[in-house]
């Protein structure tokens, strides 16, 4: 095979379609379920005031906007692939956008600018300073490209373009798009890797700031635990990038046939020992007799795998009781 018959091959994997939409019919598809923003992805709805409101002025000045990618589901439906933050901020202005409960959060209120320094204060409904209903038709009226990857495009496909787009100069962390990308491939077993990433005893001993918790660095450390420990030695020697190599062994979990509730039981008993034996020093450093630092990866990986190998074994039978 050459790598035409290659390229070819791949290229007949991939069914897309594009045409340009007003902002106005891709928000009567959002209100009317025909596109979907999974809920839980708007916790990576990140951009800065500053930002949202760059990009109501860029559309009322009639500057184009990038594309917007979208996957289209068997019954027709689009979820939304690229394009979170400038379809969000759209919502969130016409005071459309709904949240994980269902109800539609606060609208976005403009402030001032370089070029219409008169935003200042706007809001799509406050009767005291709205925009008029002929600015209201010009915004609903201004075009933005819409990419299909069509159904009958092949699953891991989407996965791959999702990935692709949403790496590389992307204010989300490699977990963040790696839970994306598994609520979009099994939304199961993403509640249940969220779950398990709640161990009391596991958040006590990692011990991390509340940033890497906001770019969900817990959940990167539940899934680097869990693909060590079910990786054979020729497949850890083969690892040359860490970050594929968990967001390959994601991909493969997602269509696993593994008991997942055995694993949180395994996990669970594996962090009681560690939080009972060394609390929230598990993983420093040891440096002249004592725990320096913080929160050290290696140290990790070597203590929280190995117990949880050890355990799996049936080599250790431990209890904890609530005076220990």
């Amino acid at each position: 095979m050459n790598l035409l018959t290659q390229i070819e091959d791949k290229r007949k994997e991939i069914f897309t379609d594009s045409y340009p939409m007003s902002i106005g019919e891709l928000v009567n598809l959002y209100k009317e379920g025909d596109l979907e923003i999974n809920p839980a992805f708007q916790r990576f709805y990140r951009w800065s005031h500053t930002q949202k409101v760059r990009l109501i002025e860029s559309i009322l000045l009639g500057i184009p906007l990038p594309s917007i990618f979208v996957a289209q589901r068997e019954n027709g439906v689009w979820d939304l692939v690229d394009g979170l933050q400038r379809i969000s901020t759209i919502l969130s202005f016409m005071n459309e956008l709904k949240g994980e409960d269902g109800k539609k959060g606060e609208a976005l209120t403009l402030a001032s600018t370089e070029y219409l320094p008169l935003l200042d204060g706007v809001s799509w409904n406050d009767a005291s300073k709205t925009l008029d209903d002929s600015l209201k038709r010009l915004f609903k009226r201004e075009k933005v490209e819409i990419k299909i990857i069509k159904k009958e495009s092949d699953t891991s496909t989407k996965f791959e373009l999702f990935q692709r787009l949403n790496t590389g100069g992307s204010q989300l962390s490699d977990q963040e798009v790696r839970n994306c990308l598994l609520i979009m491939l099994n939304e199961d077993f993403y509640k249940t890797l969220a779950k398990i990433a709640k161990d009391q005893n596991f958040n006590e001993s990692i011990s991390i700031s509340d940033r890497l918790y906001e770019e969900r660095y817990e959940m990167e450390l539940v899934l680097r635990l869990i693909s060590l420990s079910h990786s054979t030695d020729s497949q850890l020697k083969g690892i040359t990038d860490v970050s594929e190599f968990l967001t390959d062994s994601l991909k493969s979990f997602s269509d696993s046939d593994i008991d997942w509730t055995e694993e949180k039981e395994l996990f669970s008993k594996t962090f009681r020992i560690i939080n009972a034996t060394l609390a929230d020093d598990a993983f420093k450093r040891y440096v002249d007799g004592r725990y320096k630092g913080g929160f050290q990866l290696s140290i990790f990986e070597v203590i929280a795998t190995g117990a949880y190998l050890y355990l799996k074994g049936g080599k250790l039978d431990f209890r904890v009781t609530k005076e220990q």
